[in-house]
């Protein structure tokens, strides 16, 4: 049997090395793992989901990084390792998808609702005339610069003929999540939250929550992407597949979001 010459397995042991190395340095799809951007309205829900997934890839890493959806567009805007982007609206990932950095189309995956909720009263029986009076001091809304829940908030207290009155008193989260937590705190005296979060547990147990009507504002239809870092990624197409299952949506249903099959860009 020939034997290889010293030089010849320096060779190889240095190719092996140099393999190792760029395996390492590889996207995330050849290490199975996956890391998505969601919007903060979606914390509970989508621990759920990813809960779900988890159990069916075994081994796979998932991990979720929780957000406003306009931080978290500027975030991938600057080079962010995410691999999906769960945005509170439409616009942003639309916005994305113009610049060339989405690896599939904007999908519509939910359509959300606002709420009115107090831990300090009853708010099942409040509306947003309500919020004029002068016990509510403190009114808690996500920041509208880049928050969509917020904007609606903005949008709806403009169209219910209060937002002279309840301007002063607003006080501003950075997200929906921080905007609830004012709220349950005592910091502020009523809030207008996502009726997904309204519906965790925690929450629940604090007292009821008035829906904010709809007419009052434009449409909460929520949009994802596969961004372009995942473009080929199996993980991150099998995950985009899974939010369009029946069991996911019922899982948003059961958070509050109305049935909105997923949907290309439009529809």
């Amino acid at each position: 049997m020939p034997v290889e010459p010293a030089s010849a397995v320096s060779r190889t042991r240095r190719a092996i090395v140099v393999a190792c190395a760029l395996l390492a340095t590889l996207p995330s799809q050849a290490a199975g793992r996956l890391t998505l951007a969601a919007a903060s309205n979606l914390k509970f829900a989508m621990d759920e989901l990813v809960g779900e997934f988890r159990a069916a890839h075994p081994g796979e890493r998932v991990e979720v990084v929780y957000g406003s959806s306009g931080k978290l567009h500027a975030q991938i805007l600057n080079g962010a390792p995410f691999d999906l982007f769960f945005s509170a609206d439409m616009a942003l990932p639309q916005d994305l998808a113009a610049r060339g950095l989405a690896a599939s189309p904007v999908r519509r995956y939910a359509m959300g609702r606002l709420v009115i909720w107090s831990a300090a009263n009853d708010a099942a029986k409040l509306s947003l005339a309500d919020l004029a009076a002068p016990r509510f001091t403190r009114i808690a809304i996500a920041n509208p610069a880049h928050a969509p829940y917020g904007q609606r908030a903005v949008e709806a207290l403009r169209a219910a003929g209060v937002w002279e009155t309840v301007e002063p008193r607003l006080v501003y989260g950075e997200n929906v999540a921080q905007t609830a937590q004012f709220v349950e705190s005592g910091n502020a005296t009523a809030g207008i939250i996502p009726l997904s979060l309204a519906r965790n547990p925690a929450l629940a147990a604090r007292g009821g929550y008035a829906l904010v009507p709809d007419a009052l504002h434009e449409p909460l239809a929520q949009g994802f992407i596969i961004t372009q870092r995942a473009a080929g990624n199996a993980l991150a197409a099998a995950f985009a597949q899974f939010v369009a299952s029946d069991p996911a949506r019922q899982v948003l249903i059961r958070y509050g979001f109305a049935s909105a099959p997923v949907a290309a860009d439009g529809g």
